[in-house]
């Protein structure tokens, strides 16, 4: 029981995804709350689910051109298919298990559409969206567009063999995610089956937090855990223990602190309010480019 005490991480915070308004556009707001601003590095996570209308273009639904500067929005689809386009030339289509990472950097364009094909179907869409922040001395970098498909994430199994675990980015013990990120992270995204069970090894001195995407999970030193919930750990510990009453899926999110100062407007995260408006001015002057879209 001592090791226990020592080693598992204790949850300091469980946080509800709660439904919020981003602009027409409905979804689930796991962070920020008024309790947690944020997990450094990580300033927002939210989950989303849409249905799309056949009888619309794909073009005018999701979500419209918009601008970031200063951090990395990254899309989990859980579900369906997301065309990203943006203004440096990108355009793709990622599906169920598939990443987008983009790291906005001096400022990008970018639209996110359900697929022709999820239109045609009148398919559903599920995707989460993690904003994660860049340190100073990379925000103003030339922004970068990364797809990864499923192949492209190594992988490892619980002993039990019922849990799989993809690794996003950063490293875990011989596997290393080919990810360039702007800070050190370990981003895993896991499918557990009913009884499944494992224990995962977190850094030193990264802030960490789990967000049950589905399913029911329970986590030794702390309990049950339902789907839609965020739990933030606190600092002490290295290990977490978690087991699985049901088939469940995860996103286990780990980054070492920036101990940075946050100036957030809108899509712009900067560390002062003059850089925030700088940030609008070159938007408005066209300096992240234009995204027209055929």
């Amino acid at each position: 029981m001592m090791k226990d005490k020592i080693y598992l991480k204790k949850v300091k915070f469980l946080l509800p995804s709660v439904k919020i308004d981003m602009g027409g556009f409905p979804v689930k707001q796991a962070l920020p709350t008024q309790k947690v601003q944020q997990v450094d590095p990580f300033l927002l996570l939210h989950h989303a689910t849409a249905k799309y209308n056949k009888n619309r273009p794909a073009k005018h639904q999701g979500v419209d051109p918009h601008p970031h500067r200063g951090f990395s929005p990254v899309t989990f689809i859980i579900q369906g298919e997301v065309r990203h386009r943006d203004s440096w030339g990108n355009d793709q289509v990622a599906k169920a298990g598939e990443v987008q990472w983009m790291h906005a950097g001096a400022g990008i364009v970018h639209s996110e559409r359900p697929s022709e094909y999820l239109v045609a179907s009148s398919g559903k869409q599920e995707i989460i969206q993690l904003w994660i922040n860049s340190p100073s001395s990379k925000k103003m970098q030339p922004p970068e567009y990364i797809y990864l498909s499923k192949d492209a994430m190594p992988k490892f199994h619980s002993e039990d063999g019922k849990i799989s675990n993809k690794l996003v980015a950063g490293r875990y013990k011989e596997l290393r995610s080919k990810l360039k990120t702007q800070s050190e992270l370990l981003v895993l995204w896991g499918s557990a089956e009913a009884d499944g069970e494992q224990r995962l090894e977190i850094p030193a001195g990264f802030n960490s937090m789990l967000y049950l995407i589905k399913g029911t999970m329970k986590l030794k030193a702390y309990g049950i855990i339902e789907a839609e919930h965020l739990a933030v750990f606190g600092e002490h510990g290295n290990e977490i223990e978690m087991n699985f009453p049901e088939d469940s899926q995860f996103l286990l999110l780990c980054g070492k602190p920036l101990d940075e100062k946050v100036t957030q407007h809108g899509p712009y995260v900067m560390n002062t309010q003059t850089e925030v408006l700088e940030a609008m001015r070159d938007y408005q002057m066209g300096k992240m480019g234009i995204l027209i879209e055929e």
